[in-house]
């Protein structure tokens, strides 16, 4: 039941901007609408509406400190149709209203190591254009006591059917696709597993907790870390110092962490400021 709920909540997220119903997505795992209601909330603790609700919002936020987008594009992009609608609801869920937000966020993200004088050594980036890659990935979400990068380093104990993949996908490239960083959320969530060849994803055994991830092409922030208690910092460094400076802003898309026994590389999703 949990992986059909898995689907459904990686369902909503892909439809934000979407208005199809509850329906819509019943109709996709061939339920009735009330046996997806309370099958998703005995998994996530709400209703399909009311998760989504959560997801658009924090899109929100994310798009408010990340880009220089105006409120009511940003509004569209979440799925709302009324930029009043979307005001209110974004200030009952996070006690700000969106321009408030969006100035508080970005003076919170002011304050790390490499932001003040006398601090750390600024890291070193470079803006590379990515071209379409594949990964098989399954979805891990956030619980008491863990945070994203605890749960990073111990991914396989956490995911379920990794014991299913071969040993050379095991040993291979790790990719991470971490939805929220650098914001807190209700709804943490972080897609992880091996990178795939082209040739591999076609004919590629799936166990059925993954699934196969089409990773679009797109311009990236890449930085190699030493460790992955960097990377909160690093990201931060790029928000409000590097990438404005190159003229660059991130667009609000899930930040990429890679690794192998060797390096650890992130890659923050970007696009030049027009």
């Amino acid at each position: 039941m949990f992986n059909e709920m898995m689907r459904a909540e990686i369902w909503l997220q892909d439809h934000l901007e979407s208005q199809q119903g509850i329906e819509d997505l019943a109709s996709r795992l061939g339920y009735s609408t009330s046996q997806v209601r309370r099958r998703f909330k005995q998994c996530f603790g709400l209703s399909p509406s009311a998760y989504r609700d959560s997801l658009r919002l924090e899109k929100a936020a994310r798009l408010l400190t990340l880009t220089p987008l105006s409120i009511r594009t940003i509004a569209s992009q979440c799925g709302y149709q009324n930029h009043s609608a979307f005001s209110r609801a974004f200030q009952r869920y996070h006690n700000q209203t969106p321009r408030q937000y969006r100035q508080a966020l970005r003076l919170k993200l002011r304050h790390n190591p490499f932001c003040k004088e006398g601090g750390h050594k600024p890291p070193t980036f470079e803006i590379h254009h990515s071209e379409v890659r594949h990964a098989l990935v399954t979805r891990l979400y956030r619980q008491p006591h863990n945070t994203a990068l605890s749960m990073l380093k111990t991914w396989r104990q956490h995911a379920k059917g990794t014991e299913s993949l071969s040993e050379r996908l095991k040993r291979g490239r790790i990719i991470a696709l971490m939805h929220n960083t650098p914001l807190p959320s209700e709804t943490d969530r972080i897609d992880v597993g091996p990178l795939v060849s082209q040739s591999e994803a076609q004919g590629i055994p799936i166990p059925p907790s993954f699934r196969l991830l089409k990773v679009p092409a797109q311009h990236q922030a890449c930085v190699a870390v030493e460790s992955l208690e960097e990377i909160p910092d690093v990201m931060q460094y790029l928000i409000c110092e590097g990438l404005p400076a190159e003229r660059y802003h991130a667009t609000g898309e899930a930040l990429q962490v890679e690794w192998t026994q060797e390096e650890i590389v992130m890659r923050l999703p970007v696009q030049k400021i027009r």
